[in-house]
């Protein structure tokens, strides 16, 4: 299957530069190109690609509102995020509008590869260094108290389910929890399926916010 993939950024070079490593690929596909957020949301209305590869700082609509809006008008496009820098505050507000995953500009062509078929799969793209920043963004926002304020859809889940929601909340990817909790990737995998559904989550990454909101696991 061709992934397609929607690339938002104001700067032209840029543009020209992903688009060039995604067409020596032999499963993606550019679709299309948008210089800022307002551009971004109508080709995602009108081409429903797969994956869009969205700058946060961008003029008139920015990455973040831009995120938000694709995925109300194209529920099945996955959002990457790109920043300068790992520190942006902007990207964690694209991650919390939706967005699957978080990457820098001056990412590897490999690693952008791989997180684009990874989000394209379902996943999302949380490195345990991400995760790390994402915990710092949301320490002030998580409420002090004991295990009665945790979640009630925290009962929904199996001991096992969360087991593995909270290696999933330390950033560990499917290969490592596996290895973690002694089960095949292909379990983990079915385990991470089921939580998503009965939590009511879009993705991993709101999967590890929710494993620090609802006090299952702490930032310390």
């Amino acid at each position: 299957m061709t992934i397609r993939i929607l690339i938002a950024d104001d700067e032209a070079l840029l543009r020209m530069a992903f688009s060039t490593v995604l067409e020596a690929q032999p499963d993606m596909a550019p679709v299309g190109e948008a210089a800022d957020g307002i551009q971004a949301v109508r080709l995602a209305r009108e081409l429903r690609p797969d994956v869009v590869l969205m700058d946060v700082r961008m003029p008139g609509t920015d990455g973040i509102e831009a995120t938000r809006q694709v995925i109300g008008v194209s529920p099945q496009s996955r959002v990457l995020i790109l920043t300068t820098f790992d520190l942006d505050e902007y990207a964690f507000a694209g991650l919390n509008a939706g967005a699957s995953g978080f990457l820098l500009k001056n990412t590897r062509p490999e690693e952008l590869l791989t997180a684009i078929r990874s989000v394209a799969a379902g996943d999302a793209v949380v490195s345990p260094r991400i995760t790390r920043r994402l915990l710092e963004h949301l320490r002030p926002h998580i409420p002090d108290g004991s295990s009665a304020d945790r979640d009630e859809r925290l009962s929904r889940l199996t001991a096992r389910e969360r087991e593995v929601l909270v290696q999933v909340g330390c950033g560990l990817s499917n290969t490592e929890i596996a290895a973690t909790l002694y089960l095949a990737e292909a379990t983990v995998k079915s385990h991470l399926g089921r939580i998503l559904q009965k939590l009511e989550l879009r993705d991993r990454i709101q999967a590890v916010i929710f494993a620090y909101e609802s006090r299952l696991i702490h930032p310390a």
